[in-house]
């Protein structure tokens, strides 16, 4: 049963949650819905999210509206002092009439449209880091953050005050996997059930590689992903190739494994949208990635992986929970974590052995295929 409430609860019938980027992040951020949702039963709970990113929230049944940020004009906007342009946007978010606004962001842009909203509650970060003394424009409650907190755990913990406003003082925050789960579209489901049919191979599985990244210093080397390809092929495996559609001259080793005709290799590099690479993740067996959004989407999909970090906090930012998946990461304290340096990046990445790899996925293929 919920804790008894102390205190009335507040009027809250419109919620929106700021959270425009990236991927990943809006992935693993989920958890914000069913707090919300355990605090404000009838609310509307709508999402502002950057504009591409649609597709990652519609189907999921706690948001009511998928609100988008353009970005691009965005900046666009406040470069070129297109006052008009940015106001009619500012204004069209306070013309919502929201009565409580999360901004899950903590960044300079989302404070703003924070404070646009002109919501009567407006929640954010006590360490917002590019916000400074506007926090205390932008935001009306001021929760407690700190940075080497894991990011779910920060995330969600934005809920915190009003759980225990509303439901008690013993209220906690669900980071559960059933808090943290996605959800596809059905009908990119029916599509990537046609490109990924089961294995006909007793004991055949589907592992889903996802060898590129936007910082090439998070990048384990590609000719080590296309040897574990070629291994777990060997074991009769099916394997599928994921990425962005400008992303192949990344990867020039894989892409020449996937190149070569076989029903057990899958190339769908730049071949899905957001909708079907989420519903080709949740058709896998186990996924092998960098730190990117193939990762926490995987993650969100109760999905097991086997997750490369490099020049990255990975008890800050890994997979959540750490309980189910393996996080290979060899780093010192004298290590640079700038993962904008390439050349320290790569040292750190290439500290990771295709044999620690193939043996972290064999011992998740070992265990029984989950559905």
């Amino acid at each position: 049963m919920p804790p008894t409430p102390t205190t009335p609860a507040p009027s809250v019938g419109r919620i929106l949650i700021i959270r425009p980027s990236a991927l990943g992040d809006v992935a693993r951020s989920v958890p914000l819905l069913g707090n919300l949702r355990r605090a404000f039963p009838k609310a509307t709970i709508d999402w502002l999210v950057q504009e591409g990113f649609e597709d990652i929230l519609r189907p999921h049944p706690l948001v009511s509206e998928v609100l988008t940020f353009p970005r691009k004009e965005f900046g666009r906007w406040a470069k070129g002092l297109r006052l008009g342009a940015l106001g009619r946007y500012l204004h069209s978010l306070r013309d919502r009439r929201y009565d409580l606004v999360v901004d899950a962001q903590g960044l300079f842009r989302s404070g703003l449209l924070t404070w646009a909203t002109k919501a009567p509650r407006r929640y954010g970060y006590s360490d917002a880091r590019e916000m400074g003394p506007l926090k205390r424009i932008a935001y009306t409650d001021i929760v407690p953050s700190d940075i080497e907190t894991h990011t779910v755990e920060r995330m969600g913990n934005l809920t915190l005050p009003l759980l225990r406003e509303v439901l008690g003082p013993d209220a906690t925050v669900d980071l559960s996997p059933q808090a943290m789960r996605l959800y596809a579209d059905p009908g990119a489901v029916a599509w990537a059930e046609g490109m990924l049919p089961r294995p006909a191979t007793p004991g055949a599985q589907t592992i889903v590689l996802a060898p590129t990244s936007r910082w090439p210093g998070k990048q384990w080397p590609d000719d080590r992903f296309a040897a574990l390809a070629e291994h777990l092929l060997g074991q009769g495996h099916r394997a599928a190739l994921v990425g962005g559609k400008n992303e192949a001259t990344q990867i020039r080793a894989c892409m020449s494994m996937f190149d070569r005709a076989s029903p057990n290799r899958v190339n769908l590099l730049g071949k899905t949208s957001i909708a079907q690479l989420m519903a080709v993740l949740e058709r896998a067996d186990l996924v092998v990635a960098n730190d990117s959004a193939a990762l926490h989407i995987a993650v969100g999909f109760g999905r097991p992986v086997v997750a490369l970090f490099g020049p990255t906090r990975a008890h800050r930012v890994g997979p959540y929970p750490v309980a189910g998946h393996r996080v290979l990461q060899h780093v010192t304290p004298a290590d640079s974590m700038v993962h904008k340096d390439e050349a320290n990046g790569r040292r750190l990445m290439e500290r990771i052995t295709l044999e620690e790899v193939v043996a972290a996925c064999g011992a998740i293929l070992a265990k029984p295929a989950s559905s």
